[in-house]
């Protein structure tokens, strides 16, 4: 059976790791390579690394936080922030990434999934979604959870695999920071819509949060969570050790 991946999420702001709720309020937590090489240490089955910022501020993504993380870290590294092209992509992979994540940059290039999964592959290739409820529905928003763009999320998550993303990072701005758990319904209309993998994120406030995700849709693949990992409320360990003795399959 395979085993459920758990993922801390580092999101980077003018080179440290930062925090909020529902994408706002960031708050200052700590060094992005330090906390990165902790978590490769302690756990963790992959690492996501965003520059939450670069999309809106229209710049490229950071390169010397990312080459010194790689350089310290032994486990997958995605990275995203800022990727609107193949030179985007090229030049992340060359830092030591292992997956690129795409958001505003599919957005705005439409060809850009496409291209990139030719190129490299669909496991290089991560479509990040930022989606929120509006009027009863799922929308998809941009530059770092800011701009509604008014496109149907499960519609648009499912035209990115058909152009050959490899996986779905679905980041739920509802629950993002609040901690009363994952949101269910979210993700299992993505799950029921692709079969590619689904990682969940946001809402992640206690161990039972991530038992519930995993046994309520066994189609999810990982569990990301930020907050609880950076202020030390839930240790990866305990976490795996829970869902072993709960039937969830974890790498221990």
């Amino acid at each position: 059976m395979i085993t459920k991946r758990i993922i801390p999420c580092l999101d980077v702001k003018d080179g440290r790791v930062v925090k909020g709720v529902n994408f706002k309020a960031l708050g200052d937590v700590a060094s992005p390579v330090e906390l990165a090489e902790y978590y490769s240490a302690n756990g963790a089955d992959e690492l996501v690394f965003y520059d939450i910022t670069a999309s809106a501020e229209n710049r490229t993504l950071f390169t010397d936080i990312l080459c010194e993380t790689a350089r310290r870290v032994f486990i997958p590294l995605t990275v995203g922030g800022g990727i609107q092209s193949l030179d985007d992509f090229d030049r992340v992979l060359q830092c030591g990434a292992d997956k690129v994540s795409v958001n505003s940059g599919a957005i705005r290039n439409n060809a850009l999934i496409d291209e990139a999964a030719k190129r490299y592959g669909d496991q290089c290739v991560v479509l990040s979604v930022d989606v929120k409820r509006e009027s009863g529905a799922f929308h998809v928003f941009a530059k770092g959870g800011r701009e509604d763009t008014g496109m149907e999320a499960i519609e648009w998550i499912r035209r990115c695999v058909g152009e050959g993303a490899g996986e779905v990072v679905v980041n739920s701005i509802d629950t993002d920071g609040v901690k009363g758990g994952f949101d269910l319904e979210l993700l299992r209309a993505v799950c029921e819509a692709v079969r590619v993998p689904v990682i969940a994120s946001g809402g992640a406030g206690r161990i039972e949060d991530f038992l519930t995700l995993f046994q309520t849709i066994p189609g999810v693949d990982a569990g990301l969570a930020a907050s609880i990992f950076h202020f030390g409320e839930v240790s990866i360990r305990e976490l795996k050790e829970a869902m072993a003795a709960s039937g969830i399959p974890a790498r221990l």
